[in-house]
């Protein structure tokens, strides 16, 4: 591998195996860049969202709603499983978004008790742009991976993370 083509991943690696070659680092060949990269990405989708006066959090739940398609509403505790936040925390960030006009709350036409959280045309508007912005900014950062080698890494990926999710090995590759 040429000076070139290393990355601090190579030396991060590197040092631990000249230091405990005792270990098999090499999971760290993969994992290691997946998390540099992630924060990467966190910063670009801060900076993003930032323009439109948004917090992360913010889009998470407003693309939640959006995803939904008409009437762009879904109940509290669907909006935390979507968003993977507990119900209190939903509650609060409800409460934030609709004193920004950007979802309100209505009864539930089922549940006496229940009650819905509603994507606004404002939240509409802005989440949309939002959006947008991302997937231009995010474009831009695949743009240095030929199309087949994206693809090849979203089918790696997926296996990745689905086999995390459940708790299973990564299965093997033929």
């Amino acid at each position: 591998m040429t000076d070139a083509a290393r990355d601090e991943v190579d030396l991060i690696v590197e040092a631990w195996h000249r230091e405990r070659p005792d270990l098999d680092v090499a999971p760290m060949h993969v994992l290691s860049r997946i998390s540099r990269l992630a924060r990467q990405f966190d910063r670009t989708r801060g900076t993003t969202f930032a323009a439109h006066d948004l917090e992360s959090w913010e889009f998470d739940v407003l693309s939640a709603l959006r995803r939904e398609g008409r009437p762009y509403e879904l109940s509290p505790g669907a909006l935390g499983q979507a968003t993977l936040v507990t119900s209190g925390t939903m509650t609060n960030r409800v409460d934030r978004l609709a004193q920004r006009g950007y979802v309100e709350r209505r009864p539930a036409p089922t549940d006496r008790r229940g009650v819905l959280v509603r994507l606004t045309a404002k939240g509409r508007t802005v989440v949309d742009a939002a959006m947008a912005d991302l997937l231009d900014h995010e474009r831009a950062l695949l743009d240095g991976l030929p199309a087949a080698e994206r693809d090849a890494l979203a089918i790696a990926l997926r296996q990745l993370l689905t086999a995390v999710e459940t708790g299973q090995d990564a299965p093997a590759r033929a």
